[in-house]
């Protein structure tokens, strides 16, 4: 009896070890494209930020050096070698953080309503308006950016129609400010916000928002007690799927902010071409790399807290 036993657990320990290998060799095509596509591309520009930079681009290969990292936050005086803060960049920075938050702030207080009037809903009605939020995607971003620069510019249809009406006197500038940008950005991501809004809604009890109803809650107080607690994975999930795009945009804040209102993305592109700093790039591309695990990092644990939370 024990020989059979331990027959039988070798037997299982064997298959476990064959089971175990053949699902790394089924994953093994995914991670060899993870190693090519997004280790190796992210390996190399770490080394780029800490090489010299080369005279006319590029690098000095195995010649290494911080100045790159250096540069991101601080910089040398011409002529006495002095330092002081790169207010360039730390304005640039925190004005990609500011229209950022600003876009995801005003994305979900249109995209949190949209979502629920879709919500609530007919179930044949719905499919028409997903259909109709999902419309911008079938569209390339840039000539997306463009109509909406048809809007806002000067002889544009904003400022055409409140001429007409009689509301001001001259057109408003809106054209290459930071306004621009992020009403911009909130017209390119809404739908990102709207779509796992909705998906939290629909899998919501509305009889739940009834009862408190009828427990003589007001509207109000029904929406922040009852609703948005249920909702909370949307608004985390939307949220995120709008920052993170926002932080890193490049060709919106470049069309409707013009030469202004450089966002991160804008200087890093301006760092590989015109500045030919490809440390100082690289150094800029890492950082936001770093900002954005850091959301993800940060929407992983609200997840996990809101998952604990249903648990208990």
């Amino acid at each position: 009896m024990a020989r059979d036993a331990e027959t039988a657990a070798e037997i299982a320990a064997e298959a476990a070890r064959r089971d175990i290998r053949t699902r790394w060799w089924m994953s093994a095509p995914a991670l060899v494209i993870i190693l090519l596509a997004a280790i190796l591309p992210l390996f190399v520009v770490v080394m780029y930020s800490v090489m010299v930079k080369g005279d006319y681009g590029d690098v000095k290969y195995w010649q290494f050096s911080g100045e790159g990292w250096f540069s991101v936050f601080f910089e040398r005086d011409m002529f006495d070698n002095s330092l002081s803060l790169a207010d360039a960049h730390v304005s640039i920075l925190w004005r990609s953080v500011k229209l950022s938050i600003l876009t995801t702030l005003v994305s979900l207080l249109v995209g949190f309503p949209t979502a629920y009037f879709i919500a609530t809903q007919d179930r044949t009605k719905r499919d028409l308006w997903l259909f109709l939020i999902t419309i911008p995607f079938w569209t390339n971003l840039l000539i997306r950016t463009f109509a909406i620069q048809e809007v806002f510019r000067n002889e544009g249809v904003l400022n055409s129609a409140l001429l007409w009406a009689g509301v001001i006197d001259k057109p408003i500038q809106i054209m290459f400010t930071e306004s621009a940008i992020m009403l911009g950005m909130v017209y390119v991501y809404l739908p990102l916000m709207v779509l796992p809004l909705y998906a939290s809604l629909e899998k919501f009890d509305f009889r739940l928002a009834e009862a408190a109803s009828d427990l003589y809650a007001k509207p109000r107080r029904v929406l922040i007690r009852v609703i948005l607690p249920m909702v909370r994975p949307g608004i985390i999930a939307g949220s995120i799927l709008v920052f993170i795009p926002s932080l890193g945009a490049y060709v919106t804040p470049r069309l409707l902010g013009g030469g202004k209102s450089l966002m991160l993305g804008n200087l890093i592109e301006l760092q590989f071409g015109q500045g030919r700093n490809w440390p100082l790039g690289s150094a800029l591309s890492i950082t936001l790399t770093a900002m954005v695990m850091l959301v993800l990092i940060v929407y992983v644990r609200a997840t996990s807290k809101t998952g604990d939370m249903r648990h208990g």
